[in-house]
């Protein structure tokens, strides 16, 4: 029964942050020891740790042989823009998107590159008809909104003879969810989301046509040094075996090995999977409980199992927007749950990251505290 009596339980983590995310349960500062801190990224040790993370990013996720891994600047975005500025333009693009950040690459390329596109929208709580689109175009998207909590339910729609390339921003979906490689030419996501790790590092993953893309296209506008990832037509195959286009925080390097080897021991990515999916479980049975909150997405085949996202659905609400502020500021004045307000873009309600370095007692343990502050703001209303 809900109860406006403070909970007795808190949980032992209280960092919900859908990015930055939290760290692994076993983390502690004594993880960046052994980082080569005041040593070139250049030198042996440097270059071996780079090619460590891309190791363990190829065995955990599955990436097959024949597809190049790369380390790049500016996190997700970084790696994204990386990927439109030197692959697009080559032929028309598909620009699919359902929450802010697929908004932005729609801008970046209709307003920025300005090549010929065609724009697919669907509002918070929906996603795109993916079997709609021209695949015979480049198609870029996002694999899981972190804004609407919105993800695809598998790859299926993107067929295996498309003549464009598939670009993914997959940031809060790698390492919580199946990717199927053979249907992505281009996959980028940071480490700051599913593993907990430091922002301002990004991973871009391209497949065998997407570098033939590179080798055989040039684009119409000059590209900055840390896009260029080609020399005189061919590709720079030092970034993705280590060997950075720009200087890498040896430290971060350090946290994302750590990350790694955390999930290597908790069974690799069947482990990551269902830790995210007990984790979002325990969020959406607490919603189907309750009648005055509800998931933002519409079909449950498309819920996120780490961005999970809610919207308030009680009458007695006057203002959304206002509600839903000040139930995450009690929750975080209590120190119960920190930064699960929705994204700034999105429609009013809270974000819950469930991600797999969450521990699920954790999400338990929150949730009575989600009943009282839900309770306690009615009451003022």
């Amino acid at each position: 029964m809900v109860t406006t009596t403070k909970p007795a339980v808190r949980p032992h983590n209280a960092r919900f942050s859908s990015g930055p995310c939290a760290k692994p349960p076993t983390w502690t500062p004594n993880a960046l020891a052994d980082a080569p801190l005041g040593r070139s990224h250049r030198a042996a040790e440097g270059k071996a740790k780079l090619k460590l993370a891309i190791d363990l990013t190829r065995e955990i996720l599955g990436v097959p042989a024949d597809y190049r891994i790369g380390i790049v600047p500016a996190s997700d975005t970084g790696a994204m823009e990386m990927a439109m500025w030197s692959l697009l333009g080559e032929r028309p693009a598909e620009m699919v998107a359902w929450e802010s950040f697929g908004a932005g690459w729609v801008t970046d390329v209709v307003k920025q590159l300005k090549i010929e596109a065609t724009a697919h929208t669907a509002d918070y709580g929906k996603i795109v008809d993916m079997t709609a689109l021209n695949y015979d175009n480049d198609v870029v998207f996002t694999w899981n909104g972190t804004t609407s909590g919105v993800r695809m339910a598998n790859g299926d729609a993107i067929p295996a003879s498309r003549a464009g390339l598939t670009i993914c921003d997959a940031t809060s979906a790698a390492f919580a969810q199946d990717l199927p490689w053979d249907k992505l030419d281009v996959t980028t996501f940071s480490w700051q989301k599913v593993m907990g790790g430091e922002a301002a590092h990004g991973m871009i993953i391209l497949s065998p046509r997407a570098v033939e893309r590179l080798e055989s296209y040039t684009p119409a506008w000059p590209l900055p040094k840390i896009f260029r990832m080609t020399k005189g037509g061919k590709l720079i195959e030092g970034i993705f075996v280590g060997e950075t286009i720009n200087t890498p925080s040896m430290l971060c390097v350090e946290d994302y090995l750590f990350a790694l080897k955390w999930a290597k021991s908790i069974g690799g990515l069947d482990g990551l999977r269902h830790r995210a999916d007990a984790n979002a479980r325990a969020v959406w049975n607490f919603c189907a409980a309750r009648d005055w909150i509800a998931n933002l997405a519409v079909d449950p085949a498309t819920r996120s199992n780490t961005s999970v996202c809610l919207k308030f659905t009680d009458d007695r609400i006057a203002d959304g927007a206002a509600f839903a502020k000040a139930v995450a500021k009690r929750l975080a004045d209590e120190g119960v749950a920190l930064d699960i307000g929705a994204y700034r873009d999105a429609p009013a309600g809270l974000r819950i990251w469930c991600g797999a370095t969450i521990d699920t007692s954790d999400v338990e343990a929150m949730l009575p505290w989600l009943d009282w502050a839900f309770e306690a703001e009615i009451a003022v209303q």
